[in-house]
């Protein structure tokens, strides 16, 4: 009896374990999960085509469009003016930069403007025999002579037997060495053509200067040039007259200005086209080095997007209805981060910003339902 008691136990035990086991199995389980379908947001915009301008972007440095080097053409010995002769110092038109010691030249001149009027004097009475006609004119002109002033223009000869009389007093030559003594003497003193400034100086006063000297550059401060390289393909696009706006690198200043110049030779070497741009306004000092943007000319019924939507250089997402799909464009002028195309039609809505992983077909959504900027 025992016996079949213990077998009863034992079976009941092993059924009583594999609920247990089954029932431990059951609780680790997890439930299943059902997949969800992810559909991204993106950003679009309205196409609106318009006439967008294409810009070429190039370097230079400023140089003032009104720039002299002063160089001496006289010896002697610098002499100190009313403003003291500094880098930054600036004059008006007409007012004395050097004055360069004149007086060994002055005295060289007075001595030839005596030299004609006692030659002339000494005419006097044959011209009173042969040419009484003539006396007076040239009585006149003694008269008038001022050793202090430029001499007048000798008397005009009435006939030849005159002009050849007066020749041969060597009258015409001691005339011609005075004028030429006089131009020379205004070069002992160098006076500012505009107003302007210095932008350097190479000597000081009671320096001995010599003819050829460079002696320093005088500039004119409100008006510059630019000197800028563009690719020759952009040739017929430079126009005289052309707006230019001229940047910092960092673009906290800008000008305007134009084109003024274009060269007519292509550099073999670099396959350019020296164009010089013309610009004027405050804050603007010669050497800076500015960005200018040449308006080249006006693309029509184009749409600039950001470069980094453009597909393989021919295709941009659009969406219709809610999925995405590809439309070919074509581009025309590829900037910096942008790049203007043509193709797409008004009123298409078009991606704004990258889509990750993007794909024909992909279901989307748009944030917002409204469009936002590029």
């Amino acid at each position: 009896m025992r016996k079949y008691i213990t077998i009863a136990l034992g079976i009941a035990l092993i059924i009583a374990s594999y609920f247990i086991v089954e029932a431990m199995i059951a609780a680790n389980q997890k439930p299943e999960r059902k997949a969800r379908k992810i559909i991204k947001t993106v950003f679009v915009d309205i196409v609106k085509n318009k006439d967008i301008p294409i810009t070429i972007k190039v370097n230079g440095n400023l140089v003032a469009k009104n720039r002299i080097e002063i160089f001496s053409e006289v010896q002697g010995v610098l002499h100190p003016t009313a403003k003291e002769f500094k880098a930054g110092v600036a004059y008006k038109k007409g007012e004395v930069i050097l004055k360069i010691n004149k007086e060994e030249e002055y005295a060289t001149l007075q001595a030839q403007k005596s030299n004609l009027y006692n030659t002339i004097t000494s005419i006097m009475p044959d011209v009173r025999l042969d040419f009484p006609a003539e006396y007076e004119k040239w009585r006149n002109y003694l008269t008038g002579f001022d050793f202090n002033k430029p001499i007048p223009k000798l008397p005009q000869t009435n006939s030849e037997k005159e002009k050849f009389f007066v020749s041969s007093r060597n009258i015409y030559t001691t005339y011609y060495n005075v004028k030429n003594l006089e131009v020379r003497l205004r070069k002992y003193t160098i006076r500012a053509s505009y107003n302007g400034i210095l932008t350097e100086t190479l000597v000081n006063p009671g320096s001995l200067v010599r003819p050829g000297q460079k002696l320093g550059e005088f500039i004119n401060p409100n008006v510059y040039e630019m000197e800028v390289a563009i690719n020759a393909s952009y040739i017929d696009l430079l126009k005289i007259g052309n707006p230019v706006t001229l940047k910092t690198l960092d673009s906290s200043q800008s000008w305007e200005g134009k084109i003024i110049r274009v060269n007519g030779k292509v550099d073999q070497a670099t396959q350019t086209v020296k164009t010089f741009v013309q610009v004027a306004g405050k804050g603007l000092k010669e050497g800076m080095y500015l960005e200018a943007h040449l308006v080249a000319k006006q693309e029509k019924n184009a749409y600039e997007i950001a470069r980094k939507l453009l597909i393989n250089n021919e295709k941009v997402f659009v969406l219709q209805d809610t999925v995405l799909a590809l439309v070919k464009v074509t581009p025309v002028y590829f900037k910096d981060k942008t790049v203007v195309v043509k193709g797409l039609k008004e009123g298409t809505v078009i991606i704004s910003k990258p889509v990750p992983g993007a794909y024909y077909g992909m279901a989307v959504k748009v944030y917002n339902s409204a469009s936002t900027p590029k």
